[in-house]
């Protein structure tokens, strides 16, 4: 991609309208593939396949950077791509509101899922520490802690490979 070139040549300057349709189709060629990452990443989480959503996770962050790289030679050759490929900055405006949505559908998708697994292991660990608390006389007592700590639970150890 032309982003890559970036990174061992310096800045990307457009001087004309090959190197112009070029550049917007490697930067759409990225924005599609990190879409399909996404959308699967989004697809597998949903799904409770956790492991299988994560493994494209090496990729992404390359795509995402390859993306990153491209917008900001966009940016920098603005007006060039005007000139020289106005239908490709066009084309780059409609596939980044796509893009925009995808991720955001992806955020919401994830933080979901991080509030649903967060309430889990919190109820988890409560239910832990109600069985670990003696009774007596009919009222929860803790002893004394050696450490200064109230609570008497001890660690929560859950396993990874669900």
């Amino acid at each position: 991609m032309a982003a890559d070139n970036a990174k061992s040549q310096g800045p990307i300057r457009l001087a004309d309208p090959a190197a112009a349709k070029a550049f917007v189709r490697d930067l759409l060629a990225a924005m599609g593939a990190l879409e399909t990452v996404l959308a699967r990443e989004s697809e597998g989480v949903r799904a409770g396949r956790i492991a299988e959503a994560m493994q494209g996770a090496a990729g992404k962050a390359d795509l995402a950077a390859a993306y990153m790289t491209g917008l900001e030679a966009a940016k920098a050759n603005a007006i060039a791509l005007a000139r020289f490929a106005p239908e490709g900055l066009e084309a780059l405006k409609a596939a980044q509101k796509r893009f925009a949505a995808i991720v955001e559908t992806n955020q919401q998708v994830l933080a979901t899922a991080r509030t649903v697994s967060e309430g889990l292991i919190k109820a988890l660990a409560d239910e832990i520490g109600k069985a670990r608390t003696p009774l007596v006389y009919g009222r929860p007592s803790h002893a004394p802690s050696p450490y200064g700590r109230s609570s008497g639970s001890g660690p929560l150890v859950f396993s990874r490979s669900l």
